[in-house]
């Protein structure tokens, strides 16, 4: 038995803010977007290296607030290119944490967490 990669789904409710945040901020870039018509919610896939995830502005897909964890490498050049930009909602910073992992959390527009940690000690 297998199991494959896992896709969070996050809510959105700002298509611009989405974008400013997502791939202007965190540097994600748009794998592909769907609407059944122009004037309808968007529902997008975006990517950072192996990191996927998924919007969407679909009221029945999922529920504001929700949390993700993302491991990932070299969190201080990460926490110093988030810096740079100089994003005027948000400006996280790294912490220690007792079970052995450093971590940089952030929130995006909607209310959602996003966690990039990397394991200190195993």
């Amino acid at each position: 038995m297998t199991f494959g990669r896992t896709t969070p789904i996050l809510r959105i409710f700002d298509e611009a803010k989405a974008r400013e945040f997502y791939i202007d901020f965190l540097g994600f870039t748009v794998d592909w977007e769907h609407r059944f018509e122009p004037d309808l919610p968007i529902y997008m896939q975006l990517s950072k290296d192996s990191c996927v995830i998924h919007l969407s502005e679909h009221h029945g897909d999922c529920t504001p607030g929700a949390a993700v964890r993302i491991e990932t490498t070299e969190l201080d050049a990460f926490q110093a290119e988030l810096a740079s930009k100089r994003y005027k909602y948000a400006r996280p910073g790294i912490g220690e944490m007792p079970w052995g992992t450093r971590e940089l959390s952030v929130k995006d527009p909607f209310g959602n967490r996003l966690t990039f940690s990397t394991t200190t000690s195993t």
